[in-house]
Formats: structure tokens, sequence, C-alpha cells
């Protein structure tokens, strides 16, 4: 049937609801597609970025790279300018070059492009998802709320009670997830979470120093401040130059990623590592995994993260 062959071959103009009709049917019957549909496979790599201005992708486009390299594949950057989808002539471009897997970095896909894409048998695994992925969408990211648990807490044996958070859009969900760590470990510590102490920005250092300039301006600031970035951390630097509060002597602060710059910055911060090379390492590998017409062993990964305390805090005066 031609509506059929469009659906194999990943074309645009089939109904979305006529795509799924298909896609099931495939799935009923047990039929696997040929790996590249009659064309070569080439030796790509997509990877896609919602916004690509920080250290914090270049550690991510470390990972895939290093996985590309080992394979003999050479890898693609896409930004989306930061829409959480790519656009539908981004999808058109990937099946002209027969890409062999995708990376997709903090986005998704809309249904009917990861249909194209799948029909064509090109996987996509998505790292440190932004949202909660579909559930067969493979992914991979941190453990989110351990890291929020294990920020605050730190803080807590250092002997601080009023600690603000600066966390990432609500709507993203490692943002959500390291906050409620935050909030389980001082509910574990007898304090109530004070919403005047709960900021929100978008993970980039304007929005941390604006946020932390807040928060060091309450009529009682807060003794010590968990950023949920690195950048977040040095906005909050920055606010507390401004203001003459000193770090750590008037105000601990603990950052999130382990960027290379926590290391250099004065002084060097606290912060919790998320394994960011290693997520996108791991999730490299998942891809071409799948591309090979394997499954892998676990679809969903969260990885380990690590307390790793530096000069940027101690106890309150």
């Amino acid at each position: 049937m031609p509506t059929v062959s469009k659906v194999l071959n990943g074309r645009a103009d089939v109904a979305a609801d006529t795509r799924a009709r298909v896609e099931e049917l495939i799935r009923r019957h047990g039929y696997r597609r040929r790996r590249g549909s009659g064309a070569a496979r080439s030796s790509l790599i997509d990877l896609v970025f919602h916004e690509l201005d920080s250290a914090w992708a270049v550690e991510v486009i470390r990972g895939v790279e290093n996985v590309a390299r080992s394979e003999g594949l050479s890898v693609v950057l896409t930004e989306t300018g930061g829409e959480k989808t790519p656009r539908d002539d981004w999808v058109d471009s990937v099946l002209a070059r027969h890409t062999t897997a995708v990376v997709l970095v903090f986005s998704d896909l809309a249904p009917e492009q990861r249909g194209r894409l799948t029909a064509r048998g090109i996987p996509c695994v998505v790292v440190d998802p932004a949202g909660d992925p579909a559930p067969d969408m493979p992914a991979v990211g941190s453990a989110n709320w351990s890291g929020g648990l294990a920020a605050t807490r730190h803080l807590l044996e250092l002997g601080h009670r009023r600690i603000g958070v600066i966390g990432g859009p609500r709507s993203v969900l490692c943002s959500r997830a390291r906050i409620d760590g935050y909030a389980s470990a001082l509910d574990s510590a007898g304090i109530e979470v004070d919403p005047e102490l709960v900021r929100h920005g978008d993970f980039h250092v304007e929005s941390g120093r604006d946020r932390g300039r807040e928060l060091l301006l309450l009529d009682e600031p807060p003794t010590a401040v968990f950023a949920g970035s690195d950048l977040h951390a040095m906005g909050l630097y920055e606010a507390a130059r401004e203001l003459g509060v000193r770090i750590p002597e008037d105000l601990s602060v603990v950052g999130y990623d382990d960027l290379p710059v926590a290391r250099w910055v004065g002084p060097p911060l606290t912060t919790v590592r998320q394994p960011l090379t290693e997520m996108a390492e791991e999730a490299t590998r998942m891809a071409l995994t799948l591309a090979r017409g394997e499954s892998p062993p676990n679809p969903r990964l969260d990885l380990a993260t690590d307390l790793v305390v530096r000069g940027s805090t101690a106890p309150p005066r």
C-alpha cells in the first residue's frame, strides 16, 4: 500500500492518526525494518541541544565525541534555539543523511517526528530530560533528588538553618527533583520550607545573579544557598560581591554540575558533581546499541551524583 510505504520511509505527508495505526500494525505483526530502509547508513550521529551557550554543553559534547570517535563516527550538532523540540525540517535533514542514531539533550521529539525516524530505523536517546519522556523513549539522567538532598544536608551539618535555593524552571523535571531533595533534607531536620527562600531561574549566570540578589536583600537573608547549577552559583557570587557579602564568611554556597570552572573561582565552589560526560557517553552507547537492532540492558539510567566539598561552604557566623 502506498500509505504503508510512506510510513516506512519516514515521509512527512501522512496524517498523525494514520501513521499511528500503521505503526501499531507493524508492531503487532512483528515486522522488523531492514536497517537503513534501502539506503546505506552513514557514519554520523546527530546531537541536538535546546541551547548551546555554556560550559555545561561542552561536557556533554565531549562525552558524545568520546564514543563516536571510538566507533569511527562523526557528530552533527544542532541547536533548536531554546525550543524543546526541533523543527520538522531537522527531521528531513536527518533522514536525508541517513544518520545512525540521534542523541537529544534536555529536549524531546513530537510523536510524529519520532515516528518518522522510527520508520527509518533511527533510534533516539535523551540526555538529562527536561520533562518525563514517553515510556518507550530511552533516557540517561542523574540522581537529581539525591544531589539536592546531599547539598542541603551538607549545609545543615555545618549548622545552617536558613537555607535558600535557586532552582531552574518550574517545568523542568531535574530542577523539581533537586528542589524536592532540598525540601526532604530540611524536613528530616525539622525545618519547614520557607517559600520566600525558594527562587526559580533558567540555570544561567544572569538568573543566578538576579535571584541571588533577591535572596540577599531579604530582611532576613539566608546564611547559605543551594544553587541549582554551577552557573547559578557564579551569578550568586557576583550578587554577593556587589552587596559586599563574603563567601563563605557571610554566605555559604553549594552549586550543581561540577563544571571545570568550579575549581577555579574564588573561593573554589562546593558543588554536586553531575557526571555529564559519562551521561552523554552512556546515552551514545545506548543509541548505537539500538541502531544495531539490539536492546540495551536498561533503557532508563540515572547515574550517581557526588558532593565535592571545596572552599565556598563554612559554618554560619
